[in-house]
């Protein structure tokens, strides 16, 4: 798998960045409840290394650092950190950054889809800010879910702290956009140039599986019916902007034009 990979979007460069790839302990079945034997088989021409319904399910950890034609950086979420609980660890984003010649200092932004652990792992690092020019960009109402990450997130952040309430441009090419269900507060990315859209979809899309039916479920979405709600309107936007998407953590970071299956079957 190859660490880093461009996708031009008009005059805007997005790297997609592999922190870690790792595997689930749980079986890929359990986890995606309502994927048919077909849709498994067809997931697997999109994303073979994601492994059968029966086998751990293999995922990348993925952020993306946004540079805009001016030379800003926009780093969308970030990564498991030197220490997870649960995922691998420690992730690479300093080193997939440096191979890219970014500076934790080049970057200006931090854009949080949301506050799982494996998303904001080098966001704050020994009670500080890791990117310490950047402002830090999240839903409001995904700070107030969790008021336990205070300590090790919250307060270290608290200066550089930018709350959004729904659909906010962040920059001139850079949208945040509501995308709640698997966090209360989980937000999407749309960037635009030239006429060009990308849209990161954070955890809104965990498998390929959900490219092919949107109504599979995922086990550890908080509200299932709202991620399911969410993942067929986001979706379908992006299939009608014939824009690509970008994946957290499907083993292919920029995907486009897959078929859509309705029925499941």
């Amino acid at each position: 798998m190859t660490d880093i990979v461009e996708h031009e979007v008009g005059d805007v460069t997005v790297l997609a960045l592999c922190d870690a790839v790792g595997t689930f302990d749980e079986p890929a079945r359990a986890l995606f409840p309502g994927a048919t034997t077909r849709l498994w088989a067809e997931s697997a021409r999109i994303d073979p290394l994601a492994a059968g319904l029966d086998d751990p399910w293999r995922l990348t950890f993925r952020c993306f650092a946004v540079r805009d034609a001016g030379g800003g950086v926009l780093l969308v979420d970030a990564g498991i950190g030197p220490s997870s609980d649960w995922s691998p660890s420690p992730g690479r984003l300093p080193a997939r950054l440096a191979e890219a010649g970014i500076t934790p200092d080049d970057v200006t932004t931090v854009l949080l889809t949301h506050l799982h652990t494996d998303h904001i792992g080098w966001a704050a690092v020994d009670g500080e800010p890791y990117f310490r020019n950047a402002r830090y960009v999240v839903q409001r109402e995904e700070v107030t879910h969790y008021p336990w990450l205070r300590d090790t997130l919250l307060d270290p952040l608290r200066d550089r702290l930018h709350l959004l309430d729904g659909r906010t441009a962040v920059t001139p090419s850079v949208t945040a956009v509501p995308a709640p269900g698997h966090t209360p507060g989980h937000q999407a990315v749309l960037v635009s140039s030239g006429g060009t859209d990308l849209v990161l979809g954070g955890d809104v899309v965990q498998h390929a599986v959900h490219l092919l039916d949107p109504d599979v479920g995922y086990a550890y979405d908080a509200d299932p019916e709202v991620a399911r709600a969410t993942r067929r309107a986001l979706l379908a936007e992006v299939l009608q902007r014939g824009a690509a998407l970008g994946t957290a953590h499907i083993n292919v970071p920029f995907v486009t034009g897959w078929p859509v299956s309705t029925s499941g079957s």
